[in-house]
C-alpha cells in the first residue's frame, strides 16, 4: 500500500513569516503533524518565495501582493516532513528572479523536491521524481503547471513558471502528454498532475475545465491535483483516478470569507495498491493565523457536509467515519 498525503497552499510569507520568529517550526502544523507522519509521501503548494531579497516584482501586470519568507522557513517544511512542492504558481516570483533562485537552491539544499519552476523553461518544466517509502517503495513523478500569471512564465533563457493556459488545444494537451512522458521515462510509476489553476472563491471547476482534467488523465496522469480557489472543490473519479479539483488553504494569514470560509479546508490522503487507487480520505481542518488544526465540533460538521455535497454532485460519494470522509474505490 502506499499513501500520499495532499495540502492546498501553504503561504509562509507576510503575517506567517513574523509569527514564525517566535514558533517552533512543527506548531504551524497544530495536531496535523501525526496525520503527516502516517503517509508515505506528503506533497504541497508553496505559495511564497524563500528569500531575503526584497525588491517586489515591479514588471507587466500590477501586483497588489507579493509573498515573502525568511530562507529559514524551510524548517517548517521540513517538520511536517513534506517531500515535494509544487512552485507553480502567481507568487513564486513575487520578489523576481533572485527570489526564486534563492527558493530554489534553499529547497534543494533541504533535500525537499519541486516542480513547476525553474532557471529556464526546460527546467521549469522537469518532473520532480520521489521516492515514497513505505514497504513497498515507489517512485513518484510531481509535474507542475500554473495558468496563473503569465509575467511569470519561463523562457529559454529566463526563469520562472511552467505556465499553461487550461486549454483543449492540440498544442496544450501536447505539452501535457510530453510532461507525462518525461515523468515516466525518469522511472515514474505514479504521475501526479498538479495545476495551479483558475479564479479565487470559485466554489465549482466549470465544464470547460472539468473537460480539461479529465483529459489529462486520459493522457496518461494518475492523480490531478488541483489548486489555487483558497476553497476546497468536490472530488471527481475518472477512469479509476482521482480529480481533486481544489485542494484550498491549509496555512497562510489570508483575510477569511464570512460565506465561502477560506479557513474551512482539508488534508486529502489518497491510498493506493500498488498503481490503482484504493480510497480516498478526507480530514477535515481549521486554520487561523499561521497556523492549521483537525476542526472540531460545529466546523467540522460544516466541512464534511459540503464536501460531501460537492463531491456527489460528480458521482464520488463519501460515507462518514468518525470525524473523516471515506470514498472506497469499487472494482
Amino acid at each position: 500500500m502506499l499513501t500520499i498525503a495532499f495540502a492546498g497552499d501553504v503561504m509562509l510569507g507576510r503575517g506567517v513569516d513574523e509569527a514564525l520568529q517566535s514558533m517552533r517550526p512543527e506548531e504551524p502544523w497544530g495536531d496535523l503533524l501525526p496525520h503527516l507522519a502516517e503517509v508515505d509521501l506528503r506533497i504541497v503548494n508553496l505559495e511564497c518565495a524563500l528569500t531575503t531579497h526584497r525588491q517586489p516584482w515591479a514588471h507587466g501586470r500590477r501586483k497588489m501582493f507579493h509573498f515573502r519568507a525568511a530562507p529559514s522557513a524551510v524548517h517548517v517544511l521540513q517538520a511536517a516532513r513534506i517531500d515535494a512542492c509544487s512552485l507553480a504558481n502567481n507568487h513564486i516570483l513575487d520578489f523576481e528572479e533572485q527570489g526564486l533562485r534563492d527558493t530554489l537552491r534553499t529547497l534543494t539544499v533541504a533535500g525537499i523536491q519541486h516542480a513547476g519552476a525553474g532557471v529556464d523553461a526546460d527546467d521549469a518544466a522537469r518532473p520532480a521524481l520521489v521516492e515514497a517509502c513505505g514497504k513497498h517503495p515507489r517512485l513518484v513523478g510531481l509535474l507542475a503547471f500554473t495558468d496563473n500569471e503569465p509575467d511569470f512564465a519561463a523562457q529559454a533563457n529566463r526563469p520562472g513558471t511552467n505556465y499553461l493556459e487550461v486549454s483543449l488545444a492540440e498544442d496544450a494537451l501536447d505539452r501535457v502528454q510530453a510532461g507525462i512522458a518525461h515523468a515516466r521515462a525518469m522511472g515514474a510509476e505514479l504521475v501526479i498532475f498538479s495545476n495551479h489553476w483558475g479564479a479565487n472563491f470559485i466554489e465549482r471547476p466549470s465544464p470547460y475545465f472539468r473537460n480539461f482534467a479529465k483529459r489529462v488523465i486520459e493522457l496518461g496522469a494518475d492523480i490531478y491535483y488541483g489548486h489555487s480557489a483558497h476553497i476546497c472543490q468536490g472530488i471527481e473519479i475518472h477512469q479509476g483516478k482521482p480529480i481533486l479539483y481544489d485542494t484550498g488553504d491549509f496555512i497562510d494569514d489570508y483575510a477569511i470569507d464570512p460565506i465561502l470560509r477560506n479557513d474551512r479546508s482539508c488534508l486529502f490522503k489518497l491510498v493506493f495498491e500498488a498503481t490503482r487507487l484504493q480510497r480516498i480520505e478526507l480530514l477535515p481542518v481549521s486554520l487561523s493565523m499561521a497556523q492549521v488544526r483537525l476542526a472540531q465540533g460545529e466546523e467540522c460538521e460544516a466541512i464534511l457536509a459540503r464536501m460531501t455535497e460537492l463531491s456527489a454532485e460528480f458521482g464520488t460519494l463519501f460515507s462518514r467515519k468518525e470525524n473523516k470522509l471515506i470514498h472506497e474505490i469499487q472494482r
